[in-house]
């Protein structure tokens, strides 16, 4: 017998007796058939879950004084409920109890973190925002159009780090040298100009357990018509759903199949609509446009820009917004198939909370609590400020507080932003509108016009304690942007087609609110160009080819808004600060309340 030969008989004798020690075992020898094959395969991978936690608008609302949520009242219908919500610490403690309540999590800010900020932000170029931003952990940030208020050379040093130049007003490096923001600030629509390149990163992708999420950054393409011309000269803004398709494109030839889109831009709901009703009643605005235009890749758009509270599901696709200030959190609860990579919409979860602070306490957030879910509602139970962030907040405070506890007037009414009942103008409005109009008299001037979109608080007074104290806090907090007041002449004409321009299509009609003496009535269903009836000033109607000297801020000076006319005005003069024009008017105890002065016609 050869070796070969001797081999195979070693082989089968090996065989038979392996054989023989299963049977008498006790255990059956594998099928070959269908179940076999079954009892080999693998175990179907467990899901990953990774929760996604977003806050917008910002707005440097460090400390939780005057902020509150505003709902509808769960257990009655058309009924509304108001709850104290908000603050950086209040903030910290439910982002930290919703981490810990996931495996994996992260943070996401949805733009506008800085700009139109109280004095405890902007008084120290909102450096202190940034501070507490990365204490609060931020992973990923989109800019809104209020990052670029101060132009995109100090959006750059803000994000980089470093202090500023010395100003007579403002403050740099206070506590120690300004790090810059340990996040990345994504956007892929905003360009340069001169050559086409992205200012920004277009998107950021992360690894979770080796599945790869990408997250995609815009922000809102109408960002130069609503900031400073100057500020974001040499950069254009695509249009975003573009953007981000061609970024989504991009991302899924790397292999990333789990998209997330972080946009600048906002919509609206119904106004009875819950902020959790995924059904999102009377849904419209530029987010739901742009999200029927994404990529079915792109799974969830974190939403912002209109400070509502939303959570709808649209073809599948998560779109979330959690109003503003930081009164309330999105968090959506991504999950995502191992092999593919891909999201899972049908077990993807989302849900908006609030940020219950320490005076939120009564029968308004009981009854928000009891109609919220379970888990949920266990997390908001436990969640408390976060005392390091507290601590760190009252720095910041306690070092602007001179400034902003000094009292500059009295007020015997409230002066809110709201637009009285039947006209196009709010008490807020006008008095600002006055100010600036005293501010510049001796320069010629006949009218002032202020938009509402810069005035960015009310000043409050109760009835029961008027006269009511104003501090300069307040006042500044009301007008945070720090712009001068510019004097300019128009013709007659030229302003009448200013207030007709007033009217925007698919949207509210944006009234440039004005001082004592200019008089009209809006007709609402008139055409275009026939709106503006009975234009009168200081009692007598407009004529055509009369010069008229007109006060705004210059925002509005340099076309701001989209009121274009205004950068065609002559004989310019440049005054001081519209702050201080506010601060000298309020010290003066004005006689308050003043009337309407744009009284509008539905019919």
């Amino acid at each position: 017998m050869g070796p070969s030969m001797h081999a195979l008989v070693q082989a089968a004798v090996l065989a038979a007796a392996l054989l023989a020690a299963t049977l008498g075992s006790g255990c059956s020898l594998p099928s070959a058939g269908p179940a076999a094959s079954d009892a080999r395969a693998p175990a179907p991978a467990e899901p990953l879950r990774l929760r996604l936690i977003a806050f917008n608008d910002f707005h440097g609302q460090l400390e939780p004084a005057g902020l509150a949520l505003n709902l509808p009242d769960p257990a009655q219908p058309g009924r509304r409920l108001s709850v104290p919500a908000g603050g950086a610490a209040a903030l910290a403690g439910l982002v930290r109890s919703l981490r810990q309540a996931a495996p994996h999590s992260l943070l996401i800010a949805s733009g506008d973190q800085v700009g139109a900020a109280p004095l405890v932000s902007t008084a120290f170029r909102h450096e202190s925002t940034i501070d507490l931003l990365n204490r609060l952990g931020v992973d990923l940030a989109v800019p809104g159009n209020h990052e670029f208020d101060a132009g995109f050379d100090e959006l750059q040093r803000l994000h980089r780090g470093g202090c500023a130049p010395a100003h007579p007003l403002l403050e740099s490096c206070p506590l120690g040298p300004h790090e810059g923001a340990r996040f990345p600030l994504i956007a892929a629509n905003v360009r340069r100009v001169a050559d086409g390149q992205s200012v920004f990163p277009p998107a950021v992708v992360r690894d979770v357990e080796g599945v790869r999420v990408g997250f995609i950054g815009a922000v809102t393409r109408s960002t130069p018509s609503i900031v400073v011309p100057s500020g974001v000269a040499g950069l254009r803004f695509d249009d975003e759903a573009e953007a981000l398709n061609a970024q989504a494109r991009a991302l899924q030839a790397q292999g990333v199949r789990a998209i997330v889109a972080v946009v600048h831009e906002g919509g609206e709901l119904d106004p009875a609509a819950d902020w959790n009703d995924a059904s999102c009643p009377g849904a419209r605005g530029p987010i739901f446009d742009i999200a029927r235009r994404l990529d079915p890749a792109i799974g969830v758009v974190f939403s912002a820009h209109t400070h509502q509270g939303y959570r709808c599901v649209i073809d599948g696709r998560s779109i979330v917004q959690a109003t503003a200030y930081g009164r309330g959190l999105a968090v959506v609860d991504l999950v995502l198939d191992r092999p593919s990579g891909a999201v899972l919409p049908a077990q993807t979860r989302s849900r908006n909370l609030p940020v219950f602070n320490a005076r939120s306490t009564g029968p308004a957030r009981e009854a928000l609590l009891a109609a919220t879910p379970a888990p949920w509602q266990q997390t908001l139970r436990e969640a408390q400020p976060d005392g390091a962030m507290a601590e760190r907040v009252a720095q910041y405070a306690e070092r602007v507080a001179p400034r902003a506890q000094r009292v500059i007037g009295q007020i015997p009414v409230a002066l809110t932003r709201s637009a009285d009942p039947g006209h196009g103008d709010s008490a807020a409005g006008r008095a600002i509108a006055d100010a600036q109009l005293a501010a510049t008299r001796a320069v010629g001037a006949e009218l002032a016009l202020m938009n509402p979109g810069g005035i960015r608080a009310d000043l409050p007074c109760a009835a029961a304690q008027a006269p009511c104290a104003v501090t300069f806090g307040q006042a500044f907090t009301m007008q945070p942007f720090g712009n001068q007041l510019v004097t300019m002449t128009l013709s007659g004409a030229e302003l009448r087609r200013l207030l007709e321009g007033q009217r925007r299509a698919n949207a509210a009609t944006a009234f440039l609110i004005p001082s004592a003496g200019l008089q009209y009535r809006w007709l609402s269903a008139a055409p275009p160009g026939q709106q503006v009836q009975g234009l009168t000033l200081h009692g007598r109607s407009v004529a055509d080819a009369q010069p008229i000297r007109l006060t705004v801020n210059s925002f509005l000076a340099e076309g701001g808004d989209g009121f274009a006319v205004l950068a065609q005005g002559r004989d310019r003069r440049v005054g001081e600060a519209d702050l201080d024009a506010l601060t000298a008017w309020l010290g003066q105890q004005p006689s308050l309340p003043t009337p309407a002065r744009i009284a509008v016609v539905e019919r």
